[in-house]
């Protein structure tokens, strides 16, 4: 897959995240989205969407001040994060993600049975990686899969996530690649 040469895809970490992490989640968003990634530090304080009645953070509020920090080389942008995110609809959310837009976010709160700030096991490390490439396949207009092996697959669970590959299935490369001619 190529992309448009110059541009790039914001890797953004908020608190303070192992650099394995980082080259995992960056290497995997360059396979399948052929961008090159950078750690770029444009959010640092997530203050302003605490909703001090839900004890959450609304992963809303950030995507917006995410995309307003972006430059216009700045294909797309990540934001990874500790802290538990939600939207008003839902309980709780792993990440969120702007449809075709610039801006995504994947919380670490949910996503190791609890314990946000334990050690890099390969179950905590995977589930991260693929809600990362997930969150940045919504910014390239790819909705949630039927297919509960692809990465598109809307997850409810900890076990749903770790069933998915690390992979798209056909139909979601198609979408991608139809979308990716565009940029």
């Amino acid at each position: 897959m190529t992309s448009n040469p110059g541009h790039s895809i914001a890797i953004v970490p908020v608190g303070s995240f192992e650099l394995e992490l980082i080259e995992f989640i960056s290497s995997e968003i360059e396979r399948i989205f052929g961008f090159p990634c950078e750690i770029m530090p444009l959010l640092n304080d997530l203050s302003f969407a605490f909703d001090p009645n839900r004890k959450q953070y609304h992963s809303t509020l950030i995507l917006e001040a995410l995309a307003d920090r972006t430059s216009p080389t700045t294909a797309r942008a990540l934001a990874l994060v500790h802290v538990d995110l939600f939207i008003p609809i839902l309980t709780h959310v792993y990440g969120e993600a702007q449809l075709g837009g610039k801006a995504c976010i994947v919380s670490t709160f949910r996503l190791n049975e609890g314990h946000p700030h334990l050690n890099m096991h390969q179950p905590y490390l995977g589930r991260i990686v693929k809600e990362a490439v997930h969150e940045m396949g919504h910014t390239f207009e790819l909705r949630h899969c039927k297919d509960p092996l692809c990465l598109m697959h809307y997850c409810r669970n900890e076990r749903d996530v770790d069933r998915k590959t690390n992979e798209l299935c056909r139909y979601c490369k198609i979408l991608l690649d139809d979308e990716l001619k565009k940029t």
